[in-house]
């Protein structure tokens, strides 16, 4: 009994299970592609070898570009990528001027180019050079560039790690086009190898109707007389729209996010090209300007017939196109906003493939927008329709 007693005790551990171990790569890719970030996912690649294998299987990936980043900032002496980051993160752009009439809008040089590459020419004046750059967490594996002690990559680079890409999302930190405060300016572009079709939906400025902010005044309460009910306009210009600059503005906002659209979708090429197992690309931009959408017929489409680019910059060619335009001086949304000088601006090729003309306009007006814009766009498509038309450029 003593020499039982004096014996140590031994006490077995069982060995630390690792749950994750018990999932199923199902789950995990599940997980993965619910998180889409590619910043984050680039962070789960360095937990263990399973996850960095798992995750070049996922679906779904959202980019969020950081900033622009141009040539002089890529430069080793330059200390201003902060400054860039704080001054605005479409630094980089080139100017487009009709008319003088109103203040130049910016569009996009470069969005996802090798890096330290440089448009040479710009439409009617200068340009700067610049790239886009995701920051720290993504897993990228080469073309890094180096600003403040901080590594940077494109976002074509941080892509190349994803083999079986489904839904592509790249979100850009600011829209390209610079417009006044109160100015309302959205729009949408669908691609194949060229322009299939654009919708544009603007406004002069954004209100809100009074007379629904003081509705509960009228018990015993003095409301003035501030009714900005839709006006009376017979579906016709007033004349002042001609002589104030109002259809030159809109011909301007026609034109920029015409450009913007075909620059965004010039320099999708290299993703589309290295990532044949996408269904969808969107490429927007935090400010909900302008939206670039591609379903899987139209990625297709441009891997089997190469985009024709434009002569005068790095974008795409525009086509011949043919427009109509829907115009209310005001326009009460259900919500009481109250949009002055509503625009609506629907845009498809002069010439189609049948299979595309026999795409009906509800089809893509009515979905363009998210609430309330996309009812301001049913709205007035119910009013005169304006028919335009402009040459290829």
């Amino acid at each position: 009994m003593s020499s039982l007693a004096s014996d140590p005790v031994h006490i077995i551990h069982p060995e630390p299970i690792d749950h994750f171990d018990r999932l199923p790569d199902s789950i995990l890719l599940l997980v993965f592609n619910n998180i889409g970030d590619v910043k984050a996912l680039g962070r789960c690649c360095a937990v263990s070898r399973r996850f960095h294998s798992l995750i070049t299987q996922v679906e779904n990936v959202v980019v969020r570009v950081d900033c622009v980043i141009s040539d002089d900032d890529c430069s080793p002496s330059s200390s201003s990528y902060d400054k860039s980051r704080s001054a605005g993160p479409i630094s980089s752009l080139f100017w487009f001027l009709l008319g003088g009439i109103v203040k130049p809008f910016q569009t996009l040089v470069q969005i996802l180019g090798p890096k330290r590459s440089a448009l040479n020419e710009a439409l009617n004046t200068h340009s700067l050079s610049s790239s886009l750059s995701v920051g720290p967490g993504a897993d990228a594996i080469d073309g890094e560039m180096e600003q403040g002690g901080v590594t940077h990559h494109s976002p074509t680079q941080v892509l190349r790690n994803f083999n079986e890409i489904r839904f592509l999302r790249i979100e850009l930190p600011s829209g390209e086009l610079s417009i006044d405060d109160g100015i309302l300016l959205r729009w949408r572009a669908d691609f194949g190898s060229t322009l299939d079709n654009c919708v544009i939906l603007g406004a002069s400025s954004v209100d809100k109707n009074v007379n629904l902010q003081l509705k509960d005044c009228r018990n015993g309460g003095f409301c003035p007389n501030n009714s900005i009910a839709n006006a009376d306009d017979n579906g016709r210009f007033p004349e002042s729209f001609y002589t104030n600059g109002g259809l030159k503005l809109r011909v301007v906002w026609t034109i920029s996010s015409l450009i913007a659209a075909s620059a965004r979708h010039y320099l999708l090429q290299q993703i589309i090209a290295e990532h044949k197992t996408l269904d969808s690309l969107v490429l927007t931009d935090a400010d909900g300007q302008g939206m670039l959408c591609m379903n899987r017929d139209q990625l297709e489409e441009l891997r089997v017939k190469p985009l024709s680019a434009s002569s005068a910059s790095k974008r795409t060619l525009v086509p011949a196109l043919n427009m109509r335009l829907w115009y209310a001086p005001q326009l009460e949304l259900p919500d009481g906003v109250v949009l002055k000088g509503a625009t609506l601006v629907a845009i498809r090729p002069s010439e189609m493939s049948a299979s595309k003309k026999e795409i009906p306009d509800a089809s893509w007006l009515s979905t363009a927008f998210e609430e309330p814009n996309g009812t301001a766009a049913k709205m007035l498509v119910k009013r005169r329709t304006y028919c335009l038309e402009m040459n290829s450029f």
